[in-house]
């Protein structure tokens, strides 16, 4: 079995290659075409009018296989197409989490794009095994070994070629195997036929060099290798393959495959490297889990026969099954109509029916073991990032890390009414996805739905609109502000009031203190004598001041990087009520953040820009004029890539004003990348 992703920079090509790796394996029985809005991955009716993948998709394909590792036999291969934009990383994210190696698909022309730095960053952070493919090798301005430098480059990792292209651009016609020393090429009307010839004269030199190339990264990893190197044996195919899945297991190297998928070319290879070189879910390292009751960390090996343990990783509604809970089995069995326990929550809920997904496709399963992804229907509580498992063995899986959202936009609903069913429908989108929030503003009475970038927000208010046929009129994206404090300061609140003839009573003394940007809140309590005092108080002063900073200093923004001590208080068991301790702590908080020098700080944003030559300084200035500062500036063929900072604010409307400047030939990517004190 393997698990893998399929991962990359908007336009690379994923869902191209997915439908190409479905219809080779007999899952599909026709290619989809991404352009024509027919792709299997692309199912939703927004992904096929807008060509781009919104939601990450699973499903599952089964390939014979076999070679110098292993006799032929059926693997099965769960592959995830994920999303290649930036407003969508989320998907890209949760995936990942669940994964057990990626595809890092390249774009031959382009090389190393924003997004694809960031999927590899994410893919780096959760020690995701990774190869390689360079895609479009059939396009104008083709170049693989430039892509090869642009990787190890960008990425930090070394990068063996296994393949390299005969041919590129409109020549491109195959590609030449350094392993078995033979050229491959495509034939029939969809390149189902791989014809292997022996190598032409030509090409043997350059072939010959290459796989030296292979030999000398692979024994730099690996004694056996050099070993056999050094006394000029002859390095068996079984050893070199064997090695270099070892590396990549390790994430040592990263093994380099070149094809066009468009044109059918190069995609069986990729599917036998998956099995070769990707790790099959027992043999990556044990996922780490806590231990809720004897609080220490412990091992989750994959082990079908264990006691049941997954993570559930994405939701998504259905219009009649209700939700469809994403589910990465670590270790042991269900089945359907077992009672599963939500270690999170702590609390009990039934796997009613599981499920195998094609895409928005469905079927029954009787089980799902470890190591395997299925869907399971029943469960009402879980969302994504929760654990479920037994009461007997309580282990909390490792969640997953979303960033913040950063723009909003007010929504209005026609009638009352609609109004109710607007804050259902949002409920059930904020909980399939987690980067999307939506809230009442207590001041004016909007509903404010918050998300990753305009196009997300788009995408979320079509869903609304069109979905569920729900009547409402979206305003102008507005920018998600923050606040925080610029000194120290202390103070002491008394809070006192009768309520049905009872007194409740409190005293505080609290320190607030700015903290070193990016670094988050922080709340403890030096309270002296804490044992005469119950636990329930503690906990109701910890909720008030937390619920300050959530409601903001000046205009009611969340407060970020302010540290908040409890150095003293006053209790009598009489008079000391948690409604009156919750309040003195909110009181308290907020009086003193007012005197502490409280300013907004404004959300600012990475921003990559693709720019012909002849057109870079217009948009420089572009960029300038808005507010924001040219980092660096790097030039390939006949592009450059300009790395800038700018305030989120000023940058609504850029794509417009971009294309204007640039006959519409300049792109750019954003993404947030930290808040700043608003000039």
């Amino acid at each position: 079995m393997r698990n893998i992703g399929i991962m990359a920079h908007i336009d690379a090509g994923k869902t191209t290659t997915t439908e190409r790796i479905l219809f080779y394996t007999g899952k599909s029985h026709r290619i989809g075409e991404v352009d024509d809005g027919e792709a299997t991955m692309d199912w939703m009716e927004q992904e096929q009018e807008r060509g781009i993948t919104i939601q990450s998709a699973a499903t599952t394909a089964y390939w014979k296989h076999g070679g110098d590792l292993q006799s032929i036999q059926e693997y099965q291969i769960n592959i995830i197409d994920t999303p290649g934009h930036v407003d969508f990383t989320a998907e890209v994210e949760r995936s990942l989490r669940v994964l057990d190696g990626a595809v890092a698909i390249l774009d031959a022309v382009k090389g190393v794009e924003p997004q694809t730095e960031t999927v590899w960053r994410q893919a780096e952070r959760y020690q995701v095994p990774c190869i390689g493919y360079i895609n479009k090798m059939d396009r104008t301005g083709a170049d693989f070994f430039q892509v090869l430098a642009d990787v190890k480059e960008k990425f930090g990792m070394e990068t063996v070629a296994v393949q390299i292209p005969m041919g590129k651009e409109n020549a491109f016609e195959g590609v030449i195997d350094l392993l078995e020393m033979e050229e491959l090429r495509w034939e029939g009307r969809e390149g189902e036929t791989i014809m292997r010839t022996p190598l032409a004269a030509e090409r043997k030199e350059e072939a010959a060099q290459w796989r030296e190339k292979l030999i000398d990264a692979l024994s730099a990893v690996s004694d056996a290798i050099t070993e056999k190197y050094l006394a000029g044996e002859l390095i068996p195919q079984v050893l070199i393959r064997s090695e270099l899945r070892r590396a990549v297991l390790e994430r040592k190297l990263l093994p380099m495959l070149a094809g066009a998928s468009r044109r059918n070319m190069g995609v069986q290879p990729l599917i036998n490297a998956v099995i070769d070189y990707l790790p099959a879910p027992d043999e990556i390292k044990s996922a780490a889990g806590h231990h809720q009751k004897k609080e220490e960390d412990v091992p989750v090996p994959c082990n079908p026969e264990g006691i049941p343990l997954g993570l559930v990783f994405k939701i998504q509604n259905d219009r009649e099954a209700g939700s469809l809970c994403y589910v990465r089995m670590y270790s042991g069995t269900i089945k359907p109509g077992s009672m599963l326990f939500n270690v999170g929550k702590r609390k009990r809920e039934r796997a009613n029916r599981i499920l195998r997904m094609h895409s928005n496709k469905s079927e029954a399963l009787d089980e799902l073991a470890a190591g395997d992804i299925g869907v399971i229907i029943g469960m009402k509580l879980a969302q994504t990032g929760d654990t479920i498992g037994s009461e007997g063995w309580p282990v909390l899986l490792d969640t997953m890390q979303f960033p913040e959202p950063v723009i909003s936009v007010s929504l209005e609903p026609r009638t009352i009414s609609e109004g109710d069913k607007l804050k259902d429908i949002l409920a059930i989108l904020s909980r399939e996805d987690p980067t999307f929030t939506a809230k009442e503003n207590d001041e004016t009475g909007q509903l404010i739905i918050s998300g990753m970038g305009e196009l997300h927000l788009d995408v979320l208010v079509t869903k609304i609109l069109k979905d569920y046929g729900l009547q409402a009129r979206a305003g102008n994206p507005q920018v998600t502000y923050r606040e925080s404090i610029g000194k120290a300061i202390e103070r002491t609140e008394r809070f006192s009031r009768v309520i049905a003839g009872k007194e409740n009573a409190a005293a505080l003394t609290m320190k607030l203190e700015p903290l070193k940007r990016g670094s988050g809140n922080r709340y403890s309590n030096t309270v002296k004598n804490k044992e005469r005092i119950p636990d329930a108080i503690f906990e109701a002063i910890e909720r008030g001041v937390r619920g300050a900073m959530d409601s903001g200093i000046l205009l009611g923004y969340p407060c970020i990087d302010v540290g908040v001590t409890i150095l003293d208080m006053e209790y009598s068991e009489l008079t000391g009520t948690e409604f009156a301790c919750e309040g003195c702590a909110s009181m308290g908080f907020d009086e003193a953040a007012r005197n502490a020098d409280p300013f907004l700080l404004e959300p600012i944003m990475a921003v990559d820009l693709f720019s012909p030559k002849e057109f870079v300084g217009d948009v420089i200035s572009l960029v300038t004029q808005r507010g924001g500062q040219v980092l660096s500036m790097d030039s390939k063929g006949g592009t450059d890539q300009v790395k800038a900072s700018a305030p989120m604010e000023k940058m609504f409307g850029f794509m417009t004003a971009l294309r204007s400047v640039s006959q519409g030939r300049a792109t750019f990517s954003m993404e947030f990348s930290h808040f700043e004190k608003k000039s």
